[in-house]
């Protein structure tokens, strides 16, 4: 089990990472690199020897290979991004990028997304190499760039161009999982992530005849695009059930003690309407969605424009792309043409592999009254560009959380925090996992 020195190093080691500002607005202008450069410092007070790549300089990856006792066991990666989105101080209880440790919380951005698991690999790396201990199967730890923009930096770029450090890998591990959700009936169960949604971000383009905007136009690019966009998102998608989904709500179910006639015509919906919060879980990934989120057009309020631009966050479960794009093409209609401007692949991971068990065995230990079922992402994460290398992805990145705490809520949000215990745990069971991987 991790030693007292891991549990303060994960709390140091967050808080640390915290302070380096990486902040991705999606322009290319972040600079992971001083993070690399931490991780790789500790890495490298392991006894490992940590490699940094860069596609963009400043955009800084690290990559280093932890050798198992068994050479014929196939390799696991363990990955996290160094990247964070903006946060703005005004609106924040503590600065941002303070990593400030209060009343047993680490606060700032990355302490959920995703600083706090970058540092349990650090810590258990570390306390391994102290202990002597070795995994019975190579470990590849990866810490990347861009996570949260493209990832043309940062996974994309190691999978495209470093594919030999990842010799041997079949399944990886990274964030959204294994955390406490709380149903507010006193259940506590463990969501381990097996599956994402695709990721179809999608640029629509309205042209029409540009002219004055006291004539009359029935060309005008801003009512055909104005048009369009009503009809996505009035669009109700029609429910479909992955092997991922059908498995998360047989458990819930199970959990529950209800019945799961998931093959009835209303019994997908009436059973999330009987699991009442814990229907959150799965409720997202039922269906395909498509929300529009940025709109552009003209330049002069009587100036009608000859072309409207909007864009649309685009997701489709694993199989539905066809059915989104079809549907895309009829909701569009024929004035209005669409592209994808950002695409990634949707992943489905076995809940029935030596590998899960694993995992559901390792927080099983440490939360006993926990209660543990699969699921599926509603977005997206790195496992998506290491899929091309053949990786089965997981979403493991254990915490134990208190009743209240709003975990899906500070991904992205104001005042991000982890609790000092969540972490430990996260060390615990990280640790207890990797040794029997």
């Amino acid at each position: 089990m991790a030693d007292q020195q891991a549990l303060e190093e994960v709390v140091r080691f967050t808080s640390d990472l915290i302070r380096i500002d990486t902040t991705n607005r999606g322009g290319g202008d972040c600079r992971e690199r001083p993070a690399a450069e931490y991780a790789a410092g500790q890495l490298a007070g392991a006894g490992l020897e940590p490699t940094l790549l860069e596609r963009t300089s400043g955009r800084t990856n690290v990559v280093a290979r932890i050798e198992g006792t068994d050479p014929s066991a196939d390799a696991l990666l363990v990955h996290g991004h160094l990247d964070v989105v903006p946060a703005e101080a005004a609106d924040w209880s503590v600065h941002p990028f303070s990593g400030e440790v209060r009343d047993g919380v680490v606060w700032g951005r990355g302490a959920i997304d995703m600083k706090n698991m970058d540092a349990m690999i650090l810590a258990v790396v570390r306390d391994w190499a102290r202990s002597g201990v070795r995994p019975r199967r190579d470990l590849v730890i990866a810490f990347t760039a861009d996570e949260e923009a493209s990832a043309e930096d940062g996974s994309g770029f190691l999978a495209d161009r470093h594919a030999d450090l990842f010799e041997g890998c079949t399944e990886g591990i990274s964030e959204s999982g294994a955390f406490t959700f709380h149903d507010g009936a006193g259940r506590q169960i463990y969501p381990i992530a097996a599956g994402e949604r695709g990721t179809g971000w999608l640029k629509l383009t309205a042209r029409g005849r540009a002219g004055h905007g006291s004539k009359v136009n029935r060309s005008n690019a801003v009512i055909r695009l104005a048009e369009a966009i009503a009809r996505i998102g009035a669009h109700e998608w029609p429910l479909r059930l992955t092997p991922t989904v059908r498995a998360a709500l047989t458990e819930l179910a199970a959990v529950y003690g209800l019945d799961a006639d998931l093959d009835h015509p209303d019994g997908t919906d009436g059973l999330l309407r009987k699991l009442g919060p814990a229907a959150a879980l799965v409720e997202p990934t039922v269906r395909n969605s498509a929300n529009p989120t940025m709109l552009s057009a003209g330049y002069k309020i009587n100036v009608i424009p000859g072309e409207a631009v909007a864009y649309v966050d685009g997701r489709y479960l694993p199989g539905g792309e066809d059915e989104f794009t079809a549907t895309l093409d009829e909701l569009t209609g024929p004035d209005v043409e669409w592209e994808f401007h950002h695409r990634e692949v949707a992943l489905q991971a076995p809940v029935d592999s030596p590998t899960y068990a694993r995992m559901r065995a390792a927080v099983e230990e440490f939360a006993p009254e926990g209660h543990v079922v699969p699921y599926c992402m509603s977005g997206g994460t790195d496992a998506k560009q290491f899929s091309r290398l053949g990786i089965t992805g997981y979403g493991f990145a254990p915490l134990k959380l208190p009743e209240g705490f709003d975990y899906q809520a500070l991904f992205h949000g104001v005042d991000e925090r982890v609790p000092v215990e969540a972490l430990h745990f996260g060390v615990r069971v990280l640790d207890r996992f990797l040794r029997t991987a």
